[in-house]
């Protein structure tokens, strides 16, 4: 059994229950002997690298529950995809501060990383276990069910588009909501949980795993306006056309070299005039980019999130604290009503790098909206969501 400190460090886009993670972590290494030092990485790597650490073990019970409650990430998060030398310096950071444990909190990325340090460890023969505690909205994680921080923000999307289709209702008229999902589909697909009443809003939803065609979606449209009288549109920020070109980018790239995508609002902005060609002179369009306002809102959380949260922090340092297998701490599902889940640790490389999507049978023939196992997928996750009134 290994013996020594231990280095935690969160990093990608926050969440709203990620700090659940890392304060059950943390109290899971309180309990356990072999692990003599807890310390908190300011911004993942990068402080790693500059040694840039916070003492975990002076904080009191109380402040870290509050502090498991507050969205976004507490050390500070980090979008850095290292190299060969940026690994090496982390590595010798942790030798030099006999570092036997690293847990880090992320998506695919965050897990190639860790994948890189243990193969590190193993070739130096250098005593040390590394284990990755899931998150991103994106839900885009291999092996596991789904993903921490998903369902809270597919919670806030599904309300969104609870109150943005009545105000729709209420007004008539056209209205656009781009969602997070540059690859995959899964926190647009959430807003069909909107829908109570035949006719609800969104009355269609565009995902990234389908060709987004220009003249279909305004045939889609003008559809669904002369059907109800008015329409409500999810669509990924990540929708390409048939040559895999995204619909509308700034051009610019982010560290990861992804274009951005949705952030100044332009394809709200290009789909907004697609939809003006379509229909005639003066009708009623609007659009809205949700973006970081979906991932960290606070309040507006899923109690199944925030017990998975805490659950995969504490079970990543137990089974690292008692084992030296490296590895990715997943979710399976063990029944979706009533839901229950349990955990394992998969491989790293199962999880690192490659990313997954909508599966076929989540989304419709047509392109344009979901099927009832997906809603059977995503609902238990989300949990219970008020119910909308009306007049008769």
């Amino acid at each position: 059994m290994l013996k020594g400190k231990m280095v935690i460090g969160q990093s990608g886009g926050p969440t709203a229950v990620i700090n659940q993670s890392l304060v059950g972590a943390v109290l899971a290494a309180r309990a356990q002997d072999n692990i003599t030092g807890i310390l908190g990485a300011k911004h993942g790597l990068k402080g790693i690298m500059e040694e840039d650490f916070i003492d975990l073990t002076t904080q009191s019970v109380a402040q870290l529950e509050e502090v498991a409650n507050t969205p976004a990430a507490a050390l500070g998060s980090v979008r850095l995809k290292p190299g060969k030398a940026e690994c090496e310096k982390v590595f010798e950071v942790f030798k030099k501060n006999d570092v036997r444990f690293f847990f880090y909190i992320g998506g695919n990325d965050s897990a190639e990383t860790a994948h890189i340090i243990a193969e590190m460890a193993k070739e130096e023969n250098y005593d040390f276990c590394t284990i990755h505690i899931p998150k991103t909205i994106d839900n885009d994680l291999r092996v596991t069910d789904h993903c921490p921080g998903f369902a809270s923000a597919a919670r806030f999307v599904a309300l969104a588009f609870m109150g943005d289709d009545r105000d729709n209702k209420a007004l008539s008229g056209v209205k656009i909501n781009v969602v997070m999902g540059r690859d995959a589909g899964f926190l647009t697909a959430a807003s069909a949980l909107a829908r109570q009443e035949e006719g609800d809003g969104p009355h269609l939803i565009y995902l990234p795993e389908r060709t987004f065609d220009v003249a279909q979606f305004k045939a889609d449209v003008v559809a669904m306006v002369e059907k109800h009288g008015r329409c409500v549109i999810a669509v990924s920020e990540g929708i390409v056309d048939a040559q895999g070109n995204p619909i509308a980018t700034t051009g610019e790239k982010d560290s990861h070299g992804n274009l951005q995508l949705s952030g100044t609002g332009a394809l709200g902005d290009t789909l907004s005039a697609i939809v003006k060609e379509a229909l005639p002179q003066g009708a009623r369009v609007r659009a809205d980019t949700f973006g970081y306002l979906q991932r960290s809102f606070p309040s507006i959380v899923s109690d199944v999130d925030v017990k998975e949260a805490r659950d995969v922090g504490v079970f990543a340092v137990n089974h690292g604290a008692s084992s030296v297998e490296n590895g990715s701490v997943a979710i399976k599902r063990e029944s979706s009503v009533p839901y229950a889940s349990s955990y394992f640790v998969t491989p790293l490389s199962t999880v690192a790098r490659e990313a997954t999507s909508m599966k076929d049978e989540y989304i419709n023939d047509a392109g344009n909206d979901v099927t009832q196992a997906w809603l059977d997928y995503v609902a238990p996750l989300v949990g219970q969501l008020p119910k909308m009134g009306h007049l008769i």
